[in-house]
């Protein structure tokens, strides 16, 4: 395999190393990195390096490409449409078609009949713009104590400073002051280590006891909202017991919480289905998306609210005192409406239900390897986590820092494979192949990680 500094001289790729150190701030990276991925252009589920090297997108760049790359003629076509006939309109008391559409088909796809549609730029912006949803709404019905939130422990949420504050990653609210937010934190649905991790019901008690007792903690009358992700990111795709979503739901109901879904990342395809709260049996309060509402071709996020919540503003004749600029922008709006007319017209949502099994039959030969202790997620989103031996456990700092900061970013670039490596005290690595992904593909991708994975484990001394 040929690795990228044996790559002959390219001066357009030096420059823009050049020019990327001089001149770039990246997003949760170290600002001076040698031999920086640069990608320069993509096709299918495969990207391409400025040296022309191509790799397999697993991660879908960031849980958002769900359609791949190949769709940018038909893409192109409804952006030329939508900027010939109007490039802009804001949705500050005015709208356009394309919103207006967009949020009726959003609706039509909802877990539930009644969701109304705000749009925002991005998934940090659609968490910030429920929380302020939700003290409107808490306002205008009489009971403006209710300020307080529960949120799950390592859960992201976003790294505003208001969607910090849900957030339940702790090194990454260090140094920015209180949060704006009281937010108590609960377990989240990690069943790996867990002594009862294996008793499902068990399990899911123990945990909605807890969100139970965490609420009459901060004082059932304070409590505003609970939030969660149906399938957690942070730590690596942590999936639900059976019967917590409904559990959560119940709960919420009894002491007059709103329960909002996170689905930024589950929303539009990447466990098979529109929603992944639809597969919980349930339909949340408030539901955050972006990423995969454009299939990643523009930027694009949204907050839905169900009617109860917004009702008593309108009952009220109150002002929804939140505003974004570009959210509901006409052109993301129709790229947002094109992608998911491909998503339905391709039926992208049977391959990912059809390929779900057998994805997870594959995975599950990794756990031969003596550096994979465990194997979780669902549909398209997937996590192995790392550990030193069969009692699995855990790498200390310096080690983590080892592979997944230095060994396996290289080797995986090395296997011509798009992965993530994710450090929350646990070591986890995460694909989340783009949702056009054919067997074949995925069986590259599964042969590459296990590749890659046992060149890893010996690497640590495993």
């Amino acid at each position: 395999m040929t690795s990228p500094s044996s790559f002959s001289p390219n001066p357009a790729h030096d420059r823009l190393q050049q020019s990327a150190k001089d001149n770039l701030i990246l997003h949760f990276s170290k600002q001076e990195i040698d031999d920086l991925l640069v990608i320069d252009r993509a096709e299918g589920p495969y990207v391409y390096d400025t040296h022309g090297r191509r790799y397999i997108d697993a991660l879908s760049s960031l849980f958002c490409s769900q359609l791949g790359y190949s769709y940018g003629e038909e893409m192109a076509e409804a952006a030329t449409q939508q900027l010939t006939t109007m490039a802009f309109n804001t949705s500050w008391g005015t709208a356009h078609p394309a919103t207006i559409d967009l949020a009726e088909k959003i609706s039509e796809l909802a877990p539930a009949d009644d969701y109304r549609v705000f749009f925002t730029g991005g998934g940090s912006e659609s968490v910030e713009s429920a929380w302020k949803m939700v003290r409107e709404h808490f306002i205008a019905i009489g009971q403006p104590q209710r300020t307080k939130a529960i949120a799950r422990d390592r859960a992201y949420h976003g790294v505003t400073l208001g969607a910090l504050s849900f957030t339940g990653v702790q090194p990454f609210k260090e140094g920015f002051g209180t949060p704006p937010v009281e937010v108590t934190k609960v377990s989240n649905t990690n069943r790996f280590r867990a002594d009862d991790g294996h008793e499902e019901a068990a399990f899911c008690a123990r945990l909605l006891a807890e969100v139970e007792d965490a609420i009459i903690a901060a004082g059932a009358d304070e409590v505003a909202l609970i939030i969660a992700e149906p399938v957690q990111n942070a730590g690596g795709c942590f999936t639900a017991p059976a019967g917590y979503w409904t559990g959560l739901r119940a709960i919420a109901d009894k002491y007059g919480v709103l329960l909002m879904a996170d689905e930024v990342i589950t929303g539009f395809g990447r466990i098979g289905e529109w929603f992944a709260s639809s597969r919980e049996g349930v339909a949340p309060d408030l539901i955050s998306v972006a990423k995969g509402l454009t299939s990643a071709y523009a930027p694009m996020g949204a907050m839905l609210a169900r009617h109860h919540v917004v009702a008593p503003l309108v009952e009220h004749n109150k002002v929804f005192r939140h505003g974004i600029t570009f959210g509901g922008h006409p052109l993301s709006a129709a790229l947002a409406a094109k992608s998911i007319e491909i998503i339905e017209r391709d039926q992208v949502l049977e391959n990912v239900r059809a390929q779900a099994g057998p994805l997870q039959a594959r995975l599950q030969h990794l756990l031969d390897l003596p550096i994979v202790g465990d194997v979780r997620g669902a549909g398209f989103f997937w996590a192995m986590e790392l550990v030193k031996d069969d009692e699995a456990t855990r790498f200390d700092q310096a080690e983590r820092n080892d592979l997944l900061r230095g060994y396996l970013p290289r080797r995986l670039r090395d296997a011509g494979l798009i992965a993530r490596c994710d450090d929350r005290g646990d070591a986890v690595l995460q694909i989340a192949p783009p949702l056009i992904s054919d067997a074949a593909l995925l069986d590259d991708i599964v042969a590459g990680l296990t590749d890659v994975l046992r060149d890893a484990g010996k690497h640590m001394g495993l």
